[in-house]
């Protein structure tokens, strides 16, 4: 069994080529020529293909509760998950939400990976701004998504990936600023692992929970306090249905 060694539950134990890699001021989230938007439709359908044979074929992916995304169908929302596959959390939400619609928030890092930086994430990523200037266009950029596009905001709280970690480590409440103040709908992603009884790896099964709304009774701080202890609890709850360790954790 392979373990994996850490410090605080917030060390990223997965390093990534380029791992210091960091976009220019001037990079452009959305594409605006003509070829731009129609080579991001075309990679976002092959990324699609690729999801389904990757997730369901490789990774024995099973998802419970994909009916639930359609009471939020009309409207832009976000998924909040647990992040424990490095190519599985990328590509598997293709395969249950519109692949021309879905927008992950992830770190600038993830642009520096060979071939998935450059012709995936670029296309549907959207980069943590590393100052104040970058942390605007991110911020515009979200809205752009659940406002003007109707689109889905997936992420991931945890920040860092750990593989097949079975528990769901500590998070703030930062992160659920924007459905607060953009007063839109989330919902949960938590992927479990169970022995399979046919392969080595175990099987993942894909729980979405929701909708989660906003509470416009409270002011924007408490209302993200309330969010953040929802998401928290299904995702806890849910992490609970894990029951083989894959990999082993180890702290120093």
């Amino acid at each position: 069994m392979k373990t994996y060694y850490y410090e605080k539950t917030t060390d990223d134990v997965v390093n990534s080529a380029q791992q210091d890699f960091s976009l220019p001021d001037d990079y452009a989230i959305f594409p605006t020529s003509l070829s731009g938007r129609i080579w991001n439709k075309i990679v976002r359908a092959l990324a699609c293909g690729f999801g389904f044979i990757y997730s369901r074929l490789f990774l024995h992916t099973h998802i419970v509760g994909k009916d639930k995304l359609k009471k939020a169908a009309d409207q832009g929302y976000f998924v909040y998950g647990n992040h424990t596959q490095p190519m599985g959390d990328v590509f598997t939400p293709l395969t249950v939400v519109s692949c021309q619609k879905m927008y992950a928030i992830a770190d600038q890092a993830n642009w520096g990976i060979p071939f998935i930086g450059k012709y995936l994430v670029r296309y549907g990523g959207l980069p943590v701004g590393k100052d104040i200037k970058q942390s605007i266009k991110l911020l515009k950029a979200v809205k752009k998504v659940i406002r003007q596009k109707n689109g889905v905001v997936l992420i991931y709280p945890e920040a860092h990936v750990w593989p097949y970690y079975t528990r769901i480590r500590p998070f703030t409440d930062t992160s659920m600023y924007f459905p607060v103040a953009l007063n839109a709908p989330s919902f949960t992603w938590t992927s479990t692992y169970t022995r399979s009884k046919f392969f080595k790896r175990p099987k993942i099964t894909v729980y979405i929970d929701g909708p989660f709304y906003p509470d416009k009774n409270l002011n924007k701080k408490q209302a993200q306090a309330k969010l953040h202890e929802q998401i928290w609890k299904s995702l806890v709850s849910r992490a609970k249905l894990s029951n083989y360790n894959y990999y082993h954790y180890q702290k120093k």
